[in-house]
């Protein structure tokens, strides 16, 4: 399932982390990222009994936004770490979503079956982005949203040196403090992603050559993290 040595190792990064996964996020965002959960939900636009796919689950963060914001929803979570997810299923909640092992370049769904989909962090840990796109094109039906959150390069700011201090520095620190040396190695690797990573209008050029309309982002926490949206053509 895994393409390469790549996906291998920032799957097994991923089960790693699994435990610590949501308490690191909700200190690096210090707090923060449930917002940009809700405003991801909210762009979604789902209609009455939509059926919403959350690639890259994770421990269901989003699908978890999406059913508490309507809990009419018929939400499916996929992610290729197995880790990440057994952490989410031993939630009180974890019965309201499904949930699916997957490959986010093969999806094991039908064409047009979604309403919309979601993703959190998945493009740039991705071995091919168009790819990935493609997928998430496929399954979604004509006139569904694909809604995005994912980190963006620092844009330039007089505050930009302390951001990305904070980046180097301060969040591998946190965490090896929190998930141990496992910690340190993937909270090295996540913000260095961060900082190589598409640039918002980069990463709309890549969602238009996929065949999205309407592309647009919202940016937040100082530019570092945007929610990009699009729209799949109607026949």
């Amino acid at each position: 399932m895994i393409s390469d040595q790549r996906g291998a190792r920032v799957q097994g990064m991923f089960d790693r982390i699994a435990r610590h996964y949501r308490l690191m996020n909700t200190l690096m965002t210090a707090g923060q990222d449930r917002r940009w959960r809700r405003h991801l939900v909210d762009r979604a636009a789902l209609p009455r009994n939509g059926r919403l796919l959350d690639l890259a689950t994770g421990t269901g963060d989003i699908a978890r936004e999406a059913l508490r914001a309507r809990p009419d929803l018929r939400v499916t979570g996929a992610d290729f770490s197995t880790g990440m997810m057994q952490a989410g299923r031993r939630m009180s909640d974890a019965a309201s979503m499904h949930w699916v092992s997957a490959d986010a370049m093969h999806l094991p769904f039908a064409d047009n079956c979604f309403d919309a989909v979601a993703s959190g962090y998945l493009v740039r840990n991705v071995i091919d982005i168009p790819q990935t796109l493609y997928e998430q094109m496929r399954v979604l039906r004509p006139g569904g949203r694909l809604v995005i959150l994912e980190s963006s390069p620092p844009p330039p700011s007089l505050l930009r040196p302390f951001i990305e201090l904070h980046l180097r520095l301060v969040i591998p620190l946190m965490g090896r403090v929190i998930a141990g040396p496992a910690g340190a190695s993937a909270y090295r690797y996540l913000p260095r992603t961060t900082q190589a990573f598409h640039t918002p209008q980069e990463l709309t050029g890549l969602m238009q050559a996929a065949g999205l309309l309407e592309v647009s982002w919202r940016r937040f926490m100082f530019g570092t993290m945007a929610v990009h949206e699009g729209v799949k053509p109607s026949p």
